[in-house]
């Protein structure tokens, strides 16, 4: 079984370009041929987060409109970029979300099962946090099925980068969530966005991976640069392979070197 994973979409209305040169539509678009091109068939998409740039509803149908060429089910996880309310007006036939308070569930696949857990506090800004209240939904979901391997879908990493504009501040309740995980050993990975880079750490036992943004790439050579930088660079989907025993991750590009030369730009 192969869970496919995007994340950080930033789509904007047609025709708006983020930081006035990312074209994030075209960008989504060509990840979406990419994986209904892909071979052996993903069970399922996860979005892990941004998947607009300022919450809009004009850009959730816009975003609406290009999933729709996926020909894979997706599931949606909000980032902090994100507006809950507008994101369930806009995806009403995505019964998983909840209708009120953070956009928590659980998809019960199998050999696999995942859990997307919102890490978004309902008002915008980098910072993201995990209260008493999601993690206890997060222990009793997890302990719900004790024997199936479990990925967890979230925004934030629960680790730092060494970006220290990604870094501050840090995921609030981050230590409870990997003593969370830590109680629970069927945890055999936790996916996340936010950095737009492929990062890893283990996280209360589990491996933990940050994914490439489908539009732009953070710079992470000055780590305590501010503001930070973003970079055109090829853009990359990730698949997660459970191969019986382990989860395989992988990155596939969605667009060549040509087609997005690695040019820097400073973001406020």
């Amino acid at each position: 079984m192969t869970i496919a994973h995007i994340s950080d979409l930033h789509v904007r209305r047609k025709g708006d370009l983020l930081h006035h040169m990312i074209h994030t539509g075209r960008e989504l678009r060509r990840a979406v041929a990419v994986l209904n091109a892909a071979s052996p068939r993903p069970a399922f998409v996860v979005a892990t987060g941004d998947l607009v740039e300022r919450g809009k509803p004009k850009e959730y149908k816009r975003l609406r409109a290009i999933l729709a060429d996926l020909a894979l089910p997706v599931f949606l996880v909000p980032g902090n970029h994100d507006d809950r309310a507008s994101l369930r007006a806009a995806f009403p036939h995505h019964t998983y979300l909840p209708r009120s308070g953070p956009l928590c569930y659980a998809v019960e696949t199998r050999p696999l099962r995942m859990i997307a857990l919102d890490t978004t506090t309902g008002r915008r800004g980098r910072g993201g946090e995990v209260d008493a209240e999601r993690l206890a939904w997060l222990d009793r979901t997890l302990a719900a099925a004790p024997h199936v391997p479990t990925v967890i879908a979230m925004h934030h990493p629960p680790f730092d980068v060494g970006v220290a504009p990604v870094d501050t501040p840090p995921l609030a309740g981050r230590d409870d969530f990997a003593r969370v995980v830590a109680a629970h050993a069927h945890v055999v990975r936790i996916l996340c966005g936010h950095v737009h880079r492929f990062h890893g750490a283990t996280v209360g036992g589990a491996p933990a991976f940050s994914v490439p943004s489908t539009a732009q790439q953070l710079v992470v050579e000055a780590a305590d640069a501010r503001p930070y930088r973003v970079r055109l660079e090829p853009p990359a989907v990730a698949l997660h392979r459970w191969n019986g025993s382990a989860v395989v991750t992988g990155l596939v590009r969605t667009a060549e070197t040509e087609r997005l030369p690695p040019r820097s730009i400073m973001v406020a």
